[in-house]
């Protein structure tokens, strides 16, 4: 069973959209894509990103 990290090799800022990426096993491009439409959109994604960074641990 896969656990959800965040990536140490695939980040831009912390690696939340990385460590999504591998756990759903798309490119995390498309993940970074959302988080920004949904930050753009009302600022919900500003704050689920700070909580899942604050959340996910660390890729060991």
């Amino acid at each position: 069973m896969n656990k959800l990290y965040r990536s140490k090799s695939d980040r831009i800022i912390a690696g939340v959209c990385g460590g999504l990426g591998e756990y759903f096993q798309i490119d995390p491009t498309i993940v970074r894509l959302l988080w920004v439409f949904f930050s753009l959109s009302g600022g919900a994604g500003v704050v689920a990103y700070i909580l899942a960074w604050a959340i996910t641990p660390e890729e060991p």
